[in-house]
C-alpha cells in the first residue's frame, strides 16, 4: 500500500473508532455520570419548552441534593430532585439552542443528546490530523499520532460522549487554530496560479502586486475569524482565550509582512468588530438581566453557587503544600481518566500502570519537545504555546476562588498540547527510522483500553 493511502487509511480508522467507542460510552455509561450533565440537560429543556434563554437565580445549585444524588450514583428514587439542577443557566447558549431541536424531536431522550456531542467531537478529532499535517507536512506518522491520542484519551473520550457545551467549544478552538496555521503559512497563495500556471507564493505575489492588493485579498478572512471568535463568545467561556489568540496571529503576520501600522489597526478592527458584533448580543442581554458589569453573569453564578468548596477554605484546614500536592496531582489523573462526578480514579486499575505510561508518555514529550518543535514555524509555535498557556493560566484562576481540580478543563488546548507531547516523545525515537511509527501504533491501541474501562470500571463504578 502507497503511503498515501496508507496515511488515509489510518484516518478513516482512527475516526471510525473514535465514532464506535464514543457511541458505547453514551449508550453504556450510566444516566448523568458526567460532570455537570444534569445541569447542562436541565438548560437544553428550558429552551425547548419555554425558550431562549434561562436566568440563573437562587435555588439552581442545591448542594445537599446534589450530593445526596451523586453519592447513591443517581438512584431512581432520588431523581426527583434532578429539575432542579440548572446552575449552567449562566452559560452562553448556542451549544443548547443548537440541541434543542433535537431534545423536542427525541422527546428528552438522554441518549440522541450524547450522540451530538460526538458528532461535534468527530470535528475536533479531524481537525486535529489537519492542524498537524499543515504544522509537519513530512510527518505524517505524528499527526495520526496526535489524532489518536486526541480521539481516545479516555477522559476526553467521556467528555465527548455527554451532554455539555464542551465538544462543540472544542470544535470552535480546532476551527480558530486551523484559521490561524493557515493565516500564518508562509506558502499561501495571493491568487491560486500566476501567469505561468505555476503556484504563486506570498513573496512572489508581493513583489509582483504590492502590499496593498495582498492585504486586500486576506481582509476578507478576518471576518471568518471574527465569526468564529465571536461563535466562541455565546458557546463557552472557558473558550475566551481566543479572541486574545487570533490578535496575536494577526501580528505575527503583520510583522513578518512589515507591514505599516494602518494595515495592523485595519485587521485588527475588522476581526474585533466583527466578533464584537455577535458576542455584544449576549452580554447586552447579561448586562440587562444581572447588572452591569456583570456581562459573563460570573457574579451571579458565583452567588448562586456559594457553598461550594473554596479554596481558602482548604488551605486554611490542610496547608498550602496539601493544596498545590493535591491539585498538581488529581490535574494530571484526571486529564488521563478519573470518570464520573470525579468518584472513580484509576489508581487500582491494572495495577495503576495507566497512570504510569499516561506520565511517561507526559515526561518523554516534555523533556524532547524543545528541540522536537523547532520543527515548526516560530509563529506557529507561539500560537501552540500561547494557547496551552492561556488555558493553563485560566485553569489556575478557577482555582484561586473554588477548588476545581479537574483536568478535562486543559481540553480547550487538547490539540496543542497533544502536538507538543506527540513531538517530544517522537524526539527520542528519531535515530531509528523503523520505530518512528510505535507511538502512533500504540496510540491507536488505546481504544482497548477505553472500551476496558467503559465495561469494568465505569459501568460497574457507577451504576445505581
Amino acid at each position: 500500500m502507497a503511503a498515501p493511502q496508507l496515511e488515509r487509511a489510518g484516518f478513516l480508522i482512527i475516526l471510525a473508532g473514535y465514532l464506535l467507542v464514543g457511541a458505547l460510552y453514551t449508550m453504556y455509561t450510566p444516566a448523568w455520570q458526567a460532570p455537570d450533565e444534569p445541569a447542562h440537560y436541565n438548560y437544553i429543556g428550558q429552551i425547548a419548552e419555554r425558550g431562549c434563554c434561562p436566568r440563573i437565580e437562587p435555588g439552581d445549585w442545591d448542594n445537599a441534593a446534589l450530593s445526596l444524588m451523586t453519592s447513591t450514583r443517581f438512584a431512581p428514587q432520588h431523581l426527583r430532585l434532578l429539575p432542579g439542577v440548572q446552575y449552567e443557566d449562566h452559560q452562553p447558549p448556542l451549544y443548547y439552542l443548537l440541541a434543542a431541536p433535537l431534545f423536542q424531536l427525541a422527546n428528552g431522550e438522554l441518549i440522541p443528546l450524547r450522540l451530538l456531542s460526538v458528532a461535534l467531537g468527530a470535528g475536533v478529532v479531524a481537525l486535529s490530523f489537519v492542524i498537524s499535517r499543515q504544522l509537519l507536512p513530512d510527518q505524517p506518522h505524528i499527526a495520526l499520532a496526535v489524532m489518536a491520542l486526541v480521539a481516545f484519551l479516555p477522559q476526553h473520550v467521556a467528555m465527548l460522549a455527554a451532554v455539555n457545551n464542551d465538544a462543540l467549544a472544542e470544535l470552535l478552538v480546532a476551527l480558530c487554530l486551523w484559521w490561524i496555521i493557515g493565516y500564518l503559512d508562509a506558502d499561501t497563495p495571493l491568487s491560486p496560479l500566476d501567469k505561468s500556471g505555476g503556484s504563486k507564493t506570498r513573496a512572489d505575489s508581493l513583489e509582483r502586486v504590492g502590499k496593498k492588493r495582498y492585504v486586500d485579498k486576506f481582509s476578507h478572512s478576518l471576518w471568518a475569524a471574527g465569526l468564529l471568535v465571536g461563535a466562541a463568545f455565546i458557546t463557552k467561556i472557558t473558550i475566551y482565550f481566543l479572541a486574545l489568540l487570533v490578535p496575536v496571529a494577526i501580528w505575527l503576520r503583520w510583522r513578518e509582512e512589515k507591514g505599516e501600522l494602518s494595515e495592523l489597526a485595519r485587521s485588527l478592527a475588522v476581526f474585533a468588530l466583527v466578533a464584537g458584533a455577535v458576542g455584544g448580543l449576549w452580554w447586552l442581554r447579561n448586562a440587562h438581566e444581572y447588572n452591569f458589569p456583570d456581562i459573563l453573569a460570573l457574579g451571579a453564578h458565583d452567588a448562586v453557587v456559594a457553598d461550594q468548596l473554596r479554596t481558602a477554605d482548604y488551605i486554611a484546614t490542610n496547608g498550602l503544600v496539601a493544596y498545590l500536592t493535591g491539585m498538581a496531582g488529581t490535574l494530571l489523573k484526571s486529564s488521563f481518566g478519573q470518570f464520573g462526578w470525579m468518584a472513580l480514579p484509576l489508581d487500582g486499575v491494572l495495577g495503576g500502570w495507566l497512570y504510569r505510561m499516561y506520565g511517561l508518555l507526559l515526561l518523554l514529550g516534555v523533556a524532547g519537545a524543545w528541540q522536537a518543535m523547532k520543527r515548526i514555524t516560530r509563529s506557529a509555535r507561539i500560537i501552540l504555546l500561547g494557547a496551552v498557556g492561556l488555558v493553563g493560566l485560566q485553569t489556575l484562576y478557577y482555582n484561586l476562588e473554588f477548588v476545581q481540580w479537574q483536568g478535562r478543563y486543559f481540553f480547550p488546548a487538547l490539540i496543542p498540547l497533544s502536538l507538543i507531547v506527540i513531538c517530544g516523545a517522537n524526539h527520542w525515537l528519531r535515530r531509528w527510522a523503523w520505530a518512528r511509527w510505535l507511538l502512533t501504533l500504540g496510540l491507536i491501541c488505546l481504544p482497548v483500553v477505553d472500551v476496558y474501562l467503559l465495561f469494568r470500571v465505569i459501568v460497574p463504578g457507577l451504576s445505581p
